[in-house]
């Protein structure tokens, strides 16, 4: 866990006003509120995310909204297809022949 003011000091190219704009727009979602936002690690990484899409891929301002949407439904997909999986492992050998016959199809 970190302050804003320490994952501000990670990221000195991005400035505190600029991670700031990105917390008040619900790109990062830290605990708290403000000024006294924690940080968890997933939520430095997604700043660290977003840092690279912004600066380093120039994407614009507007659509990075659409950009975290998709990751995130992708995030979810992710880990839905990871509880599909070990569904499917949990079922006798017949189940298990017949879902992956049926993924061929």
């Amino acid at each position: 866990m970190m302050r804003f003011t320490a994952v501000a000091a990670l990221f000195p190219d991005l400035g505190e006003t600029e991670l700031q704009a990105w917390v008040l727009r619900g790109w990062v979602r830290p605990e708290g509120a403000e000024p006294d936002w924690i940080f968890q690690e997933i939520d430095i990484a997604r700043v660290r995310l977003i840092r690279d899409f912004r600066h380093a891929m120039a994407v614009p301002e507007e659509t990075m909204p659409l950009v975290l949407s998709l990751l995130d439904q992708v995030y979810t997909l992710r880990g839905q297809m990871r509880a599909v999986a070990r569904a499917v492992e949990g079922q006798p050998e017949a189940v298990r022949a017949a879902i992956r016959a049926a993924l061929r199809g």
